[in-house]
């Protein structure tokens, strides 16, 4: 902390002398007296800003050249080097700042390569990644189309910005194949709705995330996958891409009643158990319960899910089943009677263990910030879009939480307000105690991995 306050003050002191040296000079003398004067404007087409990156990019180019042929300009020796300067062509470039008109520089024999605007470039990589992160955001190609064209006034057609989203494809495919660890105590799996075409059709399929714990006790998700088909077929595909990654054994795999799944989790990992998410539970029983009763209900249902074991829980179960309360809900009744097998294994577990496996709310908060970001569009073209927009707003999100986090250095905990982690790299709670009671548990299993 004490460091990277030293740092920020040499810096400040560092910008300080900078300006004090170019006020000295009287370099700002002139450019602010013309800009009082009407003379320059600061942004916008032929603006200062717009002129100063033109200048500096040409000026880039110009000390590539000369590198490059190995002389510079008006040098009268230029006639003995075996390539020389020919000239240069035009070429629009988008910025963050507008589309700047340049002059590029060519040499006679045509082997200059120009980094700094690299040929075949029309862009800059600063717009480039203005218009990933909006398209992070929820923006759709359009809306990124008319926003860059209403506010920094670049006109980039909507296939280029289409293009320009699509080249992280790559990067999005890399990520959801990367190997994983051979080994975690906890997967964690979700869904949220999302609508997309197919074929001539718009339809809602469900985008299922997993997030697995490490034996750190550290979040990672594992990847996202759009339910193409219904039941087993489906889960047996994503239980073996996660074995083919590397996945070798799962303790606990904790989910909302996914039809066919538990089927697909023994077949792969025989010894892995599969626990339907209470919360889920909660919210099904107390789906068609009458507002009046509902607290009453809620009360009802806490000693089934607190019980100390499953017997306990299975009296607690019929003794709500039984009562006037229970028989004017039947359904919040069934709910549990029917998820029985799912629900119940978390109860053999201690609380430290009960706390981290009960439920998918890990992932319920990221749920809800990429509905935010989903909810913009009308529908996305394809399954893959529907990754590559997951994929991004993922990492937009923890992005946007680090640098909030960053500002906030060195401040007492009180007068911090940055949000922490929203799951990749998050710490499980008291996780040491939870994977304590596992190794007790299950010592065969953890043991070799410790």
């Amino acid at each position: 902390m004490a460091i990277d306050k030293q740092a920020r003050e040499e810096r400040r002191k560092a910008q300080e002398a900078g300006a004090k040296r170019l006020e000295e000079a009287g370099v700002f003398d002139d450019l602010f007296a013309r800009i009082d004067a009407g003379e320059i404007q600061l942004d916008g087409d032929g603006g200062f800003i717009q002129e100063l990156i033109k200048r500096g990019l040409e000026r880039g180019l110009q000390t590539e050249l000369t590198d490059h042929i190995g002389y510079d300009k008006g040098d009268p020796e230029a006639r003995v080097y075996p390539n020389s300067r020919n000239g240069s062509f035009p070429k629009t470039v988008g910025t963050s700042v507008g589309d700047v008109e340049l002059r590029i520089p060519r040499d006679r024999d045509g082997s200059f390569t120009p980094r700094l605007v690299p040929t075949g470039s029309r862009r800059l990589s600063q717009l480039d990644e203005m218009i990933i992160s909006l398209y992070a955001g929820g923006m759709t190609v359009r809306d990124i189309e008319h926003h860059l064209a209403s506010t920094v006034g670049t006109e980039l057609s909507h296939e280029t910005i289409s293009n320009i989203v699509d080249e992280i494809a790559d990067d999005v495919l890399a990520w959801q194949q990367r190997p994983l660890e051979a080994f975690y105590p906890v997967i964690y799996l979700d869904a949220l709705i999302v609508k997309v075409r197919d074929g001539g059709h718009v339809r809602n399929k469900a985008a299922h995330i997993a997030v697995g714990v490490d034996m750190d006790g550290i979040k990672h998700v594992l990847g996202i996958w759009i339910q193409a088909t219904e039941g087993a077929k489906f889960w047996a595909g994503v239980c073996a891409e996660l074995a083919n990654r590397g996945v070798r054994d799962v303790l606990i795999v904790c989910c909302d009643g996914l039809t066919g799944f538990p089927e697909a989790i023994e077949a792969t990992w025989p010894d892995s158990m599969v626990q339907t998410c209470v919360v889920h539970l909660i919210r099904g029983a107390m789906r068609f319960v009458g507002y009046g009763q509902r607290r009453a209900v809620a009360a009802a249902l806490k000693p089934i899910y607190q019980a100390v074991n499953a017997d306990a829980a299975r009296a607690a179960l019929e003794a709500f089943a039984g009562s006037e309360l229970g028989q004017a809900n039947p359904h919040a009744a069934a709910v549990f009677a029917d998820a029985w097998e799912r629900f119940t294994p978390f109860l053999a577990f201690p609380p430290e263990v009960r706390r981290v496996i009960y439920t998918t709310n890990a992932i319920e908060s990221l749920n809800y910030q990429l509905r935010k970001v989903s909810k913009n569009r009308g529908h996305f073209p394809n399954d893959n879009a529907v990754v590559k927009l997951l994929w991004l707003a993922i990492c937009n999100i923890e992005d946007k939480r680090a640098r909030a986090r960053e500002k906030e250095r060195g401040l007492r905990a009180e007068r911090r307000k940055a949000s922490g982690r929203l799951v990749e790299g998050q710490v499980v709670t008291n996780w040491k105690k939870a994977l304590e009671q596992l190794a007790i548990v299950f010592p065969d299993r953890v043991q070799p991995y410790l």
